[in-house]
């Protein structure tokens, strides 16, 4: 086996970690915070309250495509200003995790590793890598 052969394999292990991360964000805040207990935080931290529903759908969204392997470079990029958006309303609690609110590392980490599947694509187990059977239609004329 050679370099690029793992780093496809790389590449899809990185992307499905992503994309698992971004769906359980985006169901924690359907099904555990709720809808309007998202909402709420989401004005609690200065922005608009409406600005929830799209965050969440481009978390779920954009998590389940990475987990199958369907546009992934899209979906990184798409989920971006999400990542960075959760950066800021942790950037001032410290760097660690365990700070009080949470620290900013973890979300940094996931706009780089956010970045970084952006630029490699979909790797190796995706569905976008699945060729259909191709036929041929040939015109008639009669």
């Amino acid at each position: 086996m050679n370099q690029q052969h793992f780093s496809g394999y790389a590449a899809a292990f990185l992307r499905i970690s992503l994309g698992a991360v971004l769906l359980a964000h985006g169901l924690l805040k359907v099904f555990v915070f709720t809808l309007p207990g998202t909402v709420g935080f989401f004005a609690s931290q200065g922005f608009p309250g409406w600005m929830a529903y799209p965050v969440i759908a481009v978390e779920i969204l954009a998590g389940a495509a990475m987990i199958v392997g369907l546009h992934s470079r899209v979906a990184a990029i798409v989920s971006l200003p999400v990542l960075v958006g959760a950066l800021f309303v942790h950037i001032g609690n410290g760097w660690l995790f365990t700070a009080q609110n949470g620290g900013w590392e973890y979300p940094a980490f996931l706009v780089v590793t956010s970045a970084v599947v952006a630029l490699l694509g979909d790797g190796a187990f995706a569905l976008a890598n699945l060729s259909l059977p191709r036929t041929s239609h040939k015109l008639r004329t009669a």
